[in-house]
């Protein structure tokens, strides 16, 4: 299981703080849409310059100009791309063919995917490296957590390639690690920590990575 940070404060300074403390012990630091959203692809392109080992994801939750949108991000030297699972079948293929044009990788993000399995089965049969479930941030104001989707996403496809994101933290980590998804992503239970670093170490710690 690899831990993912999602960091969606939009400031790219305070991205390349966060990676200052932890760029040496998390698997995975998601560039969030917010960030995306408010300056695009600059923040991606800074963190891959300054830690070119780091694994970089830019969640940009692609469902248009699939070829185009993931050539942008991918020329900025994002790892790991983003494509929303509710988009048209060409524009995944789109976002898949080009990102791996690139030697890059695509999450599919299964947001408000009825039909967890067939969906999930679908994608990762048209190439998706991970398929995410995801409880965003306004469902999780009304009490609605990932693990029951987890459950259905797991017993569907391949549990190395599942990720689970929404609202997860350490009280909560082992309901997560017990289904073993591929990637567990944390969001501001690690990025607004007191310690960052120390958040990240012990979470790292908690899944058994």
């Amino acid at each position: 299981m690899k831990l993912q940070i999602a960091v969606d404060v939009a400031d790219t300074k305070r991205i390349l703080e966060i990676a200052d403390m932890i760029h040496d012990v998390i698997d995975i630091y998601e560039v969030g849409t917010p960030v995306i959203m408010r300056e695009g692809v600059a923040p991606v392109r800074a963190l891959k310059e300054k830690y070119p080992q780091m694994t970089v994801l830019a969640d940009s939750k692609i469902m248009d100009g699939g070829a185009l949108e993931a050539t942008y991000l991918c020329e900025a030297g994002a790892d790991i791309i983003t494509v929303l699972a509710v988009s048209d079948n060409t524009t995944i293929r789109e976002v898949i063919d080009t990102a791996h044009g690139f030697g890059s990788e695509v999450l599919v993000d299964l947001m408000c995917v009825r039909d967890i399995p067939a969906r999930s089965r679908e994608v990762e049969q048209m190439g998706a490296d991970y398929v995410c479930v995801h409880t965003g941030t306004d469902m999780q104001k009304l009490g609605r957590t990932p693990l029951r989707d987890l459950k259905e996403i797991v017993s569907a496809i391949d549990s190395a390639k599942a990720g689970v994101a929404g609202g997860i933290k350490m009280e909560t980590i082992d309901q997560y690690k017990a289904l073993r998804p591929g990637i567990i992503i944390a969001g501001s239970a690690l990025y607004s920590a007191p310690d960052i670093r120390q958040a990240v170490i012990e979470m790292k710690g908690a899944i058994g990575v």
